[in-house]
């Protein structure tokens, strides 16, 4: 009886034990490295779950972070481990983030559903105080404070020249040093590139690390970035600094002082953390001097080295045949800046819209061609001379301006159909058959009938009258239209800005079906920058996207619209440090955002110019 009361005892311990286990296996909690922090801190919040099979964690819902900005998150880390042969494990989702403001603030629940049940965090409060109190706190960074950190990872801003001409190219690298151990960066902020006109150079697939002595010290060292600079303006021009958000894999040591605090001090016991730091570049600053007087009246801005060739398609043609006069501008500086030279045409030409078609290398240094094409018609005989054309650049090499020429062209325009000797002839034919239209004339045996009058006008007769007298009209104020759009070019591209934006479009997803994922991203940018460009009225040499958002702020578009363009010039600069796995998998929900963005900016903007 009481070896029954025992065993009784015995398995009742071990199944209250059991429920107890089973009701705490799964919990969900929010941590947080301290609850009172500077205006300027940046600081890590924590939502880890624990339980058994955290695959089946799902739908994770992040609390509203107001009064705080996200700069990185959700960082995504899991665990798992089995203690006497039972299977637990956890996740956590971080965010790195700032305040806003100064003030009390109280972070909402995050919530995650698990195996049909839904678990919630508790709120947390936060103290935001003005300056960093807690600049000095090695906790959260493993025993390192920013100042240990900043001497270890940074980022220098090279430039190949630090004294130009204007229009003159300047190159702009970007390095990331490192004596730690780190994690995939993601950019915080792109440097502003204010009085420049910018063009990537390359860019830059894959992040590689060398070895590198820096000041009398070895580091790992990796090209992250390089841009080539057109300056636009005179004087000293500003290039801020370029941010990263870098992970950084450091040791974790223990605060204690017993014996055994040294023991597993020791590195072969050491335990790493990951903990965030902001890297930033140093400032440059550019002298750029103007360009010397004395310029001939050819010159239109063109800064560098090129060669340049004009042609016709054919120099005998007959009136209203059109001929292409060809203009082949190639060699290396700011190819998307060049003006193309105005032909001067003899009277009796009609001359069209130039169509042209560029062809860039954005290796080291920016080259490539532009062919620009005229189509020109005749509208009357003779010998014609199309005088020589005249192109001229500055050159920062030899510091003097260079023209170049191309031939004159004759051109041998013969009478078409309906010409002046046609005419001629047809008059000739006239008087030769006048002697066969005399004929006798009857006198008698005539068979007449009175005609009726006609007592109406048909409506045939009306329409006949009035349509081309409506056609006239409408081909009038479409022709004043159009000439008012030409001569205005900033209402012409706020006009066209949306179908500009399309053509862009059309060419991303084009790259989307062929899985290139790089060019994607390239055309999501050009559609969107060129979108904001032509709407806002910017200079392709001016624009800078802090610019673009200070216009739209103007314009009262919505605070929400302008994060989510920032959000998608982000992405596509951040898709060239990521792996392509990755990218490709979120470029569908790239492309659909980009185009909700671009439909809800003209929406917002409309015909506010």
């Amino acid at each position: 009886m009481i070896n029954s009361a025992k065993y009784f005892f015995v398995v009742s311990i071990f199944f209250f034990c059991a429920v107890i286990q089973n009701s705490y296996a799964q919990k969900f909690s929010a941590s947080i490295e301290r609850t009172t922090v500077g205006q300027n801190d940046r600081f890590q919040v924590d939502f880890t779950f624990e339980g058994g099979d955290v695959n089946s964690v799902s739908n994770f819902r992040q609390p509203n972070f107001a009064g705080f900005r996200v700069l990185s998150g959700p960082n995504q880390s899991s665990s798992m481990q089995i203690i006497n042969g039972r299977a637990s494990g956890s996740i956590s989702l971080s965010y790195i983030l700032q305040p806003s403001n100064v003030g009390e603030f109280t972070m909402g629940s995050a919530s995650i559903d698990y195996a049909g049940k839904t678990y919630s965090t508790q709120p947390i409060k936060i103290k935001v105080e003005k300056g960093s109190p807690q600049q000095q706190q090695q906790s959260s960074s493993g025993g390192y404070n920013q100042q240990e950190l900043a001497k270890s990872v940074f980022i220098v801003a090279e430039a190949n020249k630090s004294r130009v001409i204007q229009g003159e190219q300047i190159t702009i690298t970007y390095k990331l040093y490192t004596k730690l151990n780190i994690a995939s960066p993601q950019i915080t902020k792109l440097p502003s590139y204010e009085g420049f006109w910018s063009e990537e150079i390359g860019p830059i697939k894959q992040i590689n690390f060398d070895l590198e002595m820096y000041r009398g010290e070895r580091f790992r060292v990796a090209k992250i970035k390089q841009v080539a600079l057109f300056p636009s303006k005179t004087g000293t021009l500003n290039v801020t600094p370029f941010e990263l958000n870098v992970p950084v894999i450091v040791k974790k040591k223990r605060t204690g002082n017993d014996m055994f605090d040294e023991f597993f001090n020791d590195s072969f016991f050491g335990r790493s953390e990951t903990v965030q730091f902001l890297a930033k570049s140093n400032t440059l600053k550019v002298q750029v001097d103007p360009l010397p007087g004395g310029a001939p009246a050819s010159f239109n801005g063109a800064v560098g080295n090129f060669t340049f060739r004009a042609e016709v398609d054919k120099q005998n043609v007959t009136t209203n045949e059109s001929i292409t006069l060809r203009m082949n501008l190639s060699g290396s500086g700011n190819i998307k800046l060049l003006n193309a030279p105005q032909p001067q045409l003899p009277g009796g030409f009609e001359k069209y819209e130039p169509k042209t078609v560029e062809n860039i290398n954005r290796g080291g240094v920016v080259s490539g061609q532009k062919i620009i094409d005229y189509l020109i018609v005749p509208r009357s005989s003779g010998t014609k001379e199309i005088p020589a054309v005249e192109f001229t650049y500055f050159n920062p090499s030899s510091k003097k301006y260079v023209t170049l020429k191309s031939q004159t062209f004759k051109i041998n325009v013969r009478p078409g159909v309906g010409g002046e000797v046609a005419s001629n002839n047809f008059a000739k034919e006239d008087v030769k058959l006048l002697s066969q239209d005399i004929r006798y004339i009857k006198l008698s045996d005539f068979n007449l009938e009175p005609k009726q009058e006609i007592t109406f006008i048909k409506p045939w007769f009306w329409l006949s009258i009035v349509l081309p007298l409506l056609g006239m009209i409408g081909a009038f104020v479409y022709k004043t239209k159009q000439d008012k759009l030409y001569g205005n070019v900033q209402l012409l591209k706020f006009q066209k800005a949306e179908k500009e934006a399309r053509k862009r479009l059309k060419l991303a997803k084009a790259a989307l079906d062929s899985q290139q994922t790089t060019n994607f991203y390239s055309e999501i940018s050009f559609a969107l920058f060129g979108y904001l460009e032509d709407k806002l009225s910017i200079q392709k040499s001016e624009f800078t996207l802090d610019g673009a958002v200070e216009k739209l702020q103007r314009k009262t578009v919505n605070e929400a619209l302008i994060a989510r363009v920032k959000q998608i010039a982000e992405r596509c600069e951040f898709a060239r440090f990521a792996p392509q796995g990755e990218m490709q998998a979120a470029a569908n929900d790239m492309y659909e955002e980009t185009v909700k963005v671009i439909i809800d900016l003209d929406s917002s903007i409309g015909g506010k110019k």
